[in-house]
């Protein structure tokens, strides 16, 4: 059965933070929405659009939230807020778990595990839906770290609207559990391989909270 951690927490920017990375997309939302605000009061033409500037802007601030968490104990935590969409045996015994983010979950990506990022290569690609078989081929960066379990592998896929993946740590940084990693920009994806011998006590459809639903059986 589940773990009851999968109760996301409540997620509110006035308990956390806005995340890295959002800045060239908030900002000129933001300052657009400002100067409309300011000049509603002079003209209705500026009041029109100060409407949906602002509400862009709301939403904007909602999406860029970066909660703070009490991150959970157990040997993998899930790297992404979202919804379990697969679970695939791999061929080299690995067994693949696969969150899709929606644009409604935070997007900032945590360590799985504590350990040594060993590379973190980004790989060009198209940018079809993260939910559609195809994403495998999509914009991506594959993670891998050095653990008490072993090699480690994740990758943070971009989707139709998710164009771009900040990584916040660079090759050879330690990294504790549930430390923030990088973020995605909108809708995307995030794939964790659980080692050979470990297996996953997550269900398909299940809610996902970054640093804080256990992934694995143990």
């Amino acid at each position: 059965m589940p773990h009851s951690q999968t109760s996301a927490p409540r997620d509110g920017i006035l308990k956390g933070r806005l995340a890295r990375g959002a800045s060239p997309w908030l900002l000129p939302t933001v300052a657009t929405a400002a100067i409309s605000l300011v000049r509603a009061r002079r003209s209705k033409g500026a009041a029109a659009v100060a409407v949906p500037t602002t509400a862009l802007a709301a939403g904007m601030l909602w999406f860029f939230r970066d909660p703070e968490r009490e991150i959970s104990q157990g040997r993998v935590i899930s790297p992404a807020d979202g919804v379990v969409q697969s679970i695939m045996p791999w061929k080299d015994g690995r067994t693949r778990v696969a969150i899709f983010m929606s644009p409604l979950n935070v997007h900032v990506n945590r360590a799985p595990l504590a350990g040594t990022v060993t590379s973190v290569e980004h790989i060009p690609g198209g940018f079809v839906p993260a939910f559609n078989k195809e994403s495998e081929n999509n914009e991506r960066v594959v993670w891998h770290f050095d653990t008490e379990l072993g090699d480690i592998e994740m990758i943070q896929i971009a989707g139709a609207v998710a164009r771009r993946i900040v990584p916040y740590v660079p090759q050879g940084t330690k990294v504790e559990q549930g430390e923030r990693i990088g973020l995605i920009r909108f809708g995307s994806r995030v794939d964790i391989y659980l080692p050979e011998g470990v297996e996953a006590d997550v269900e398909v459809g299940q809610k996902t909270v970054a640093g804080v639903t256990r992934i694995d059986r143990g």
